[in-house]
């Protein structure tokens, strides 16, 4: 148990400024403890995974393959997300199929919940770039999304505001920090937890002003959902991938099924100009499960998976129950 439980000043060091640490950053220090975020790179945390992120809020989505401990903490996240960014936009979420995929649509339909069914003049009100595109679709309407890119700084700018303390290019391990130390460090915090592995995320990032989508699309495919999310000023990211492998690269083949797949939800994405091919290493324990371990004044939260951005707010408040109150969540925490 730390001997700093119920001191709310006390000091906080959190490793890692991507989405898990900045998430804890942020509630430790509205809490009113003296937080310092360490992040090895620059500002601009071009190496992050959360920069490749897709930032799908979708607790309800993801319970098609997802245990339920993530819809839990997904949903808690959704009202977290709520409280401290009021712009982030809940659009809903929307899936579609085509007919040769109708079976694994009513699948997911099946395996989900909180949507309800639209025909194609109900889709065409709602996004009418798809008007005529797909005979129906689910939408689910309590769904978000955020843009990594942008929502990375606009937490950062609260932590300071909150009286946190960021430093950049600041490459520290737990073992040189004095006080509670939270590691948010993602696949490089295997000196710590070998069993983490990587799991390649790719992306596509493309421009196109022939489509306007207010929500993310998910389109069922055969080997993996496709998702079409709009950004601002025309953008859209393609991703959907989730490869066992830790070469950060993005193959042809996976170019391919994600531009072609893009290119059936809407023929204007063939004209579409790419501007950037990227991928993530999410960190990953055996069984795709989040964990918080602590030993004493050490605290690791990790294995994020894909649920980095839909999740991360609920870790960071269990975390900060913890310290305060040694309140521990079963599910998710292991002590040592």
């Amino acid at each position: 148990m730390l001997q700093t439980i119920n001191r709310p000043d006390s000091p906080v060091s959190i490793i890692g400024a991507g989405i898990a640490g900045a998430w804890q950053a942020l509630l430790f220090a509205q809490a009113g403890h003296a937080v310092t975020l360490h992040e090895r790179g620059d500002e601009a945390m071009t190496d992050a995974t959360s920069h490749w992120a897709g930032g799908m809020l979708a607790p309800y989505c993801e319970a098609e393959i997802a245990e339920p401990i993530i819809s839990r903490l997904g949903l808690r996240s959704l009202d977290l997300w709520r409280r401290e960014l009021p712009d982030t936009p809940f659009n809903g979420s929307l899936v579609v199929a085509h007919p040769r995929e109708r079976n694994d649509f009513e699948r997911f339909a099946r395996m989900t919940e909180d949507h309800r069914r639209l025909d194609a003049a109900g889709l065409g009100a709602l996004e009418p770039s798809l008007e005529g595109r797909f005979r129906d679709a689910l939408f689910f309407p309590a769904e978000g999304h955020v843009e990594p890119r942008r929502v990375l700084p606009k937490l950062h700018e609260r932590i300071r505001a909150a009286g946190g303390t960021i430093k950049f290019c600041s490459d520290v391990t737990p073992s040189e920090l004095d006080g509670i130390v939270i590691d948010c460090r993602g696949i490089s915090a295997r000196d710590e937890h070998p069993q983490l592995r990587g799991v390649k995320g790719e992306m596509i990032l493309i421009e196109t002003d022939e489509v306007q989508l207010a929500r993310p699309v998910r389109l069922i495919h055969p080997r993996w959902p496709l998702y079409v999310i709009p950004r601002e000023h025309g953008l859209f990211m393609l991703g959907a991938t989730s490869i066992e492998t830790e070469d950060t690269g993005v193959s042809v083949r996976s170019a391919l099924e994600l531009l072609g797949a893009a290119y059936t939800v809407h023929p204007a994405f063939g004209e579409a100009r790419i501007l950037e091919f990227g991928s993530g290493l999410r960190p990953a324990f055996p069984d795709n499960l989040p964990r918080i371990g602590i030993r004493g004044g050490r605290i690791s939260v990790n294995g994020l998976y894909r649920h980095g951005f839909l999740i991360a707010p609920a870790l960071a408040e269990l975390t900060l129950a913890y310290v305060e109150r040694g309140q521990i969540d079963n599910e998710v925490m292991q002590c040592a």
